[in-house]
């Protein structure tokens, strides 16, 4: 494992950029940042809230998650995120121009509905994107999850899957026929078939839509997850800190054990995508390790920032 930065303010959303530096948000600062390849933070733009999840567009422009602040506590030299602060600033889909930086807000709300705790998101082959809403904690209220499908123009939102538990990672599948999430406080990968974009089939099922894939094992919760050329799914590991990788058919393909309890996202890149790139969070790091498969390509690569 090498250490590429320290001192991020728990960093998520990564995104490998073509000259080696990775696109970053860091929740705590509330900022879209720039990591070079000898680890120098850049600012690229100040979003406020808590900015989450995070992918390049067909426009080049990058989309972000925004659950809208958290409330943080340093616990043993960790930084820990909890229940939200008096000053939530209300969830949202924010688009960020990478050459100017200017942010723009897309959507805050579905049919009439707030998004509470948008968290990530995923852009399929038409230039839709899948997201997650993991909802909110307000005090002994429990907002729930969903499952959302929008357009990068800002001219439509729905909701595709009501309600979820905690819905955190979302991934596709190379073929696009399986929308992947990774459920936190259950520690469960499922999956739901898609007939088109924004579409799933529905199962029937008493209990939903939802195929179970996968749990970890040990004491755990999940995070966001990245997909390889395999079609494996790797999911950010909490508590136990590693990346647990699974076959679509549910069997453990290997777990790779970190020093930290809050890896929180990865992202592939680098020569043939065999590079993992990770955020370990709660010490403000980000980490890169070789990887035994390459990672599928983005439907959008990122173009650089232009400066």
């Amino acid at each position: 494992m090498r250490t590429i930065a320290t001192g991020l303010q728990f960093p998520e959303g990564p995104i490998a950029m073509p000259d080696g530096s990775v696109l970053l948000v860091e929740i705590r600062r509330g900022s879209l940042t720039l990591v070079a390849p000898d680890g120098r933070p850049e600012v690229v733009a100040q979003l406020g809230g808590g900015p989450n999840g995070a992918a390049i567009g067909p426009d080049g422009a990058c989309y972000v998650c925004n659950n809208g602040g958290l409330h943080w506590r340093e616990l043993g030299g960790l930084t820990i995120p909890g229940e939200g602060p008096h000053h939530y600033s209300g969830g949202r889909i924010e688009r960020v121009d990478l050459k100017s930086g200017k942010v723009d807000v897309l959507y805050t709300h579905c049919d009439g509905q707030p998004l509470m705790g948008p968290n990530d998101l995923v852009f399929d082959k038409q230039g839709g994107f899948w997201f997650t809403d993991f909802g909110r904690i307000e005090g002994r209220v429990r907002h729930r999850s969903g499952l959302y499908y929008a357009k990068a123009d800002g001219s439509m939102i729905k909701e595709v899957v009501f309600p979820l538990q905690s819905a955190n990672g979302v991934g596709l599948s190379p073929d696009e026929r399986t929308v992947y999430i990774a459920d936190t406080y259950s520690a469960r990968l499922m999956a739901f078939d898609v007939s088109a974009p924004g579409e799933i089939i529905p199962s029937g099922s008493p209990v939903g839509a939802a195929r179970y894939v996968a749990s970890a094992p040990g004491h755990c919760y999940f995070d966001s997850l990245a997909v390889d050329s395999l079609g494996h799914v790797s999911v950010a590991t909490l508590i136990n800190g590693c990346i647990t990788t699974f076959a679509p058919d549910g069997q453990l393909v290997r777990q790779i054990p970190l020093d930290d309890i809050a890896p929180t996202n990865l992202c592939f890149g680098g020569a043939d995508r065999k590079t993992a790139f990770i955020t370990l969070s709660s010490t403000g790091r980000l980490v890169a390790l070789d990887w035994p498969v390459s990672g599928l390509a983005l439907n959008f690569e990122p173009r650089g920032l232009g400066h």
